[in-house]
């Protein structure tokens, strides 16, 4: 399995950002880490090689970057609107850095976003945001409402990274387009987060798929069970 380091300087952060593409070939898979985990991290829990396969027969091409969670969310050392701004600023990067290169290398016009707890907030809000950018969205018992991390400020930089927020006024054409599935489990924290989500998306009549595991929970074992088979589902 090909795996390669990148770091570069990002005009959009102000920071290096830091990665690791695994594969040289195949559908580009943009793979957040959970809440404040390294751009190694989905190596090191073995997500990774719970994929090796498709990566092995040039079926996907996975981007892992850095979440910056804690510079900005999870960043409590300054106030809430910078954090709102900072992320906005991460979005960006996603947006005009990461997704053109991938889609450039891979010669697909589009991405899929995926990722676990946190991680699974990364791929959604991009997803929702950027719909003409993102054919397929796969989180893992992701938690999707922002304003945990507020306390309390609301402006428009935290509405359009919130996808509750968001989400139910948006007409993009191309959400009705895209392989939407929310993963969860029966005993996961943040199952009421994807029955929401999901409700959300049924009352617009977007196409989305809430898998409920029975028996599990919140945790790497069922996320590693969870990725290959939603992988399987990239035409």
């Amino acid at each position: 399995m090909t795996e390669k380091y990148h770091r570069w300087y990002s005009q959009n952060l102000g920071i290096d950002v830091e990665m690791l593409v695994f594969g040289d070939r195949g559908y580009p898979v943009i793979l957040f880490p959970t809440s404040q985990g390294k751009y190694y991290q989905n190596k090191d829990e073995g997500l990774i090689d719970s994929v090796k396969w498709f990566i092995d027969e040039g079926l996907v091409k996975i981007y892992c970057p850095e979440s910056f969670d804690w510079l900005t969310w999870y960043n409590k050392g300054v106030q809430p609107s910078e954090r709102a701004r900072r992320y906005a600023w991460y979005d960006k990067m996603l947006l005009d850095e990461l997704a053109p290169w991938a889609m450039h290398e891979t010669g697909v016009n589009k991405v899929a976003t995926a990722g676990c707890s946190f991680g699974g907030y990364h791929a959604a809000n991009f997803a929702f945001k950027h719909p003409d950018k993102t054919a397929h969205m796969f989180s893992m018992s992701g938690a999707f409402d922002i304003t945990q991390f507020t306390d309390g400020f609301y402006n428009d930089d935290v509405f359009y990274n919130n996808p509750v927020d968001f989400l139910p006024g948006s007409s993009q054409p191309d959400l009705w387009h895209m392989n939407i599935i929310l993963g969860t489990a029966e005993h996961d924290i943040c199952r009421a987060d994807n029955d929401r989500l999901s409700n959300i998306l049924n009352q617009k009549g977007i196409g989305n798929w809430l898998d409920v595991r029975p028996f599990a929970s919140h945790d790497w074992p069922v996320w590693k069970e969870m990725f290959p088979y939603y992988l399987s589902t990239i035409k």
